[in-house]
């Protein structure tokens, strides 16, 4: 496979993305596949919890937990059931980390091999996902332990500010903007350098570890070595990789934009027309209200994931066949396997 511009991937990608997942076309076999394609490029993955605090409400007064003046006031046993959560999630974050790596790994097989089958992939890069897996793990806690460190100075800049509040005062605001806007590059290029990391792991590393069961160090050095080789093309394709992903997303919100409202606000009619019937019932018919509530939030978040499959699936399918292609110019091994060389003529002629 020849070495192909940053620019002239982008329609490489397009063709390889329509043909993968459409070419034939498949209900079933597109949503599993958009669904995969959602879970490892980590698109809608974010959770958002919301925080809601008590208030007074005319007379009713809520129970207040009690009073916490000092690290002293917390009970032993609250520490443990703190510590023992904080560790439960950890463990689960874990688990789930390593099984969308693994995910990763068989995603890629399904793109280089133009198959629909998750399995074979899964099975066949156990080993490499799982060194994979720690890689990005050790690679996180670095990461984590260096934010600490830029973080102490502001951590400790807040904490005298705050003490320095009078009984029932406001903070110096002064102080604390000036605390804020150094804040603000560290951020953004925390942001840009964790971004750089995730490129260069994902879209150039991990072909070696799956196709040359390569070590860290040796998939990071024929990676590196590529990119110091084409270092203007490389740059491209990482502005494109910023930019391209921001332009759709912003192209799939327009389309889902009217759509969303609609289905928004017919779900929220029928909610409210369902609490506004069932209540005040009791029995047999307080359960049919929360029956008929249930099931209609249950569809609204049907078609909300069907909307994002059918959406984000394609695009981050294109994401994913955007890297492998314009890699695969620049990596025999890969760019073999997206396109095939023809076999070589036979020389010469048959014997008498």
């Amino acid at each position: 496979m020849r070495a192909i511009s940053a620019a002239d991937s982008v329609s490489f990608a397009v063709q390889r993305t329509r043909d993968f997942l459409f070419r034939p076309f498949r209900w079933g076999t597109f949503l599993k596949l958009g669904l995969v394609a959602l879970i490892t490029e980590g698109i809608g993955s974010n959770s958002h919890f919301n925080h809601n605090t008590g208030s007074s409400h005319g007379a009713h007064v809520y129970p207040q937990g009690p009073e916490i003046n000092s690290l002293h006031d917390i009970k032993p046993e609250w520490i443990a059931v703190i510590v023992a959560a904080s560790l439960l999630v950890l463990l689960i974050s874990i688990v789930i980390f390593y099984l969308i790596t693994r995910l990763r790994f068989a995603f890629f097989h399904c793109l280089v091999q133009k198959t629909t089958r998750i399995a074979p992939g899964w099975r066949l890069y156990q080993s490499q996902a799982t060194r994979f897996f720690w890689l990005n793990v050790v690679i996180g806690i670095l990461s984590f332990l260096l934010i600490v460190l830029i973080a102490l100075p502001f951590v400790a800049g807040f904490w005298r500010v705050f003490h320095s509040i009078p009984p029932g005062g406001q903070p110096n605001w002064g102080i604390l903007i000036a605390l804020v806007l150094p804040m603000i590059p560290i951020i953004l290029l925390l942001a840009l350098a964790a971004f750089v990391a995730d490129i260069l792991l994902r879209d150039f590393m991990l072909p070696h570890f799956a196709l040359d069961n390569a070590s860290s160090a040796e998939a990071f050095a024929r990676a590196w070595a590529s990119i110091i080789a084409e270092k203007r093309q490389f740059f491209v394709y990482a502005l494109f990789r910023i930019v391209l992903p921001i332009i759709a997303a912003i192209g799939v919100f327009l389309v889902l934009l009217i759509p969303g409202l609609i289905l928004a606000g017919t779900i929220a009619v029928i909610e409210y027309s369902l609490h506004s019937a069932f209540s005040g019932s009791t029995g047999a018919a307080f359960v049919v209200g929360i029956i008929f509530q249930v099931f209609f939030g249950v569809v609204a978040f049907a078609f909300a994931l069907l909307a994002g499959i059918c959406l984000g699936g394609p695009l981050s399918t294109g994401i994913r066949e955007y890297a492998l292609v314009f890699y695969g110019g620049r990596y025999p091994a890969l760019g073999n396997l997206l396109d095939p060389p023809p076999p070589a003529a036979v020389m010469g002629s048959p014997a008498d």
